[in-house]
């Protein structure tokens, strides 16, 4: 898988996380982050607030989409609900985001957070509110 390609620059964040955005469509975004050493809490496995940030990421992704890679919506998190499953081990984490409901500047969305050996590390909902 190729990252999407956008005209936009990466954040400062995004760049210091390392996740790619590998998928995105309407009501969908699938992100990938190698799991490196500065996302290692004191038990060696992926910090909680880092599955919690490809968790809401993806989601928000999931929302933005308008057809136009040029042109997403802004989105912002209203609520974010996370449940942190197993650990997670392997060299990257799979992220998968849909929206399942709302209307134009509200939505809903859930999300899951694997490791490549297929352990579900985390899962996720969210409110999310677009700027128009």
């Amino acid at each position: 898988m190729h990252p999407v390609e956008l005209n936009e620059p990466l954040s400062g964040f995004q760049k210091h996380m390392g996740y790619e955005l590998v998928e995105w469509s309407d009501g969908f975004a699938k992100l990938i982050m190698p799991i490196g050493p500065h996302l290692l809490n004191r038990e060696g496995i992926p910090h909680g607030g880092a599955l919690a940030t490809v968790l809401d990421t993806a989601m928000g992704f999931a929302g933005s989409y308008t057809g136009d890679p040029d042109k997403p919506h802004i989105v912002m998190t209203l609520n974010l609900s996370v449940n942190y499953m197993a650990k997670a081990n392997g060299n990257r984490l799979i992220t998968t985001a849909n929206v399942t409901g709302g209307g134009y500047k509200t939505f809903f969305a859930e999300a899951r957070v694997s490791d490549d050996l297929g352990t579900v590390a985390a899962t996720a909902t969210g409110v999310f509110k677009r700027k128009i």
